[in-house]
């Protein structure tokens, strides 16, 4: 605003001119607004501006543009920022939201987060948009479940598609961008949580299985005097037992073990 147009445009690339603000969080060692030069690779405002992935964990995605924007994979990363190059992602600029995830992330359910506020956020004009995003949103939920079936996800497709093509305003056209980049980069996650009835990241509820590892049980009964559906069988300094009809998934004995002998698959 000061120095006008042409010091401006002295940053960024021959399509996108200037600089833009991200508002960087998620997992990310150090999250806030950060302005930055269009041209910049999102590996670089992930790492050398954000400081990397928290924890040591590892870079899985990126969710750019906001609740509607589209998820890019880490091995886009070197994707430069400017809105020919997002765009073919399948993300968009949008708002300029840029959210980090690591391997803990499961990306069928990180669609859904998004989806739901969208579909919160639709006004009910149109119908594709009102009602196709939460058809959306109940398919979603179901396989995050546990209860995902065959053809789900091209149903989602589908629905995803005609909402796009037949919603009057921008919310519409991009609430599905999140299903849409989440099924074309991590196909495999959806097709594990239908198929196999496990979620690869371990974060879905519904489909973990928590077992006691034998090499590892003291017999301490510290998980059995903890879980709350008196789920685990085993005396004092005996190797105990989960029965998988009683667990609730709650996650308290392998929060409370201290000899890591709670396994989580």
């Amino acid at each position: 605003m000061l120095n006008g147009a042409e010091s401006f445009s002295k940053y960024g690339t021959e399509k996108s001119k200037g600089t833009k603000v991200f508002a960087l969080t998620g997992k990310i060692n150090h999250g806030g607004s950060v302005e930055v030069p269009m041209g910049i690779t999102i590996r670089d405002i992930i790492f050398k501006l954000g400081g990397g992935i928290t924890d040591g964990k590892k870079f899985k995605a990126v969710q750019l543009g906001g609740p509607s924007g589209g998820c890019i994979p880490e091995y886009l990363a070197d994707t430069i920022v400017d809105y020919d190059s997002v765009n073919a992602t399948g993300a968009i600029m949008g708002s300029g939201g840029m959210v980090v995830m690591d391997e803990t992330t499961c990306m069928v359910d990180i669609a859904r987060f998004f989806l739901d506020f969208t579909c919160k956020e639709s006004c009910g004009k149109c119908t594709f948009c009102r009602l196709g995003t939460k058809r959306m949103l109940e398919i979603l939920t179901r396989i995050t479940e546990g209860e995902g079936k065959e053809g789900d996800i091209e149903k989602l497709e589908e629905l995803a598609y005609q909402i796009k093509d037949n919603s009057l305003c921008g919310l519409g056209q991009t609430a599905p961008n999140p299903v849409l980049t989440t099924i074309k980069y991590f196909r495999h996650e959806y097709e594990a949580h239908i198929k196999d009835k496990k979620c690869p990241a371990l974060n879905c509820k519904k489909l973990l299985t928590y077992t006691v590892n034998p090499d590892t049980c003291t017999g301490c009964t510290v998980c059995a005097k903890n879980c709350p559906t008196d789920a685990i069988d085993g005396a004092r300094k005996e190797i105990h037992f989960i029965r998988q009809d009683a667990c609730i998934q709650c996650g308290m004995c392998f929060s409370k073990c201290k000899f890591d002998a709670i396994i989580l698959s």
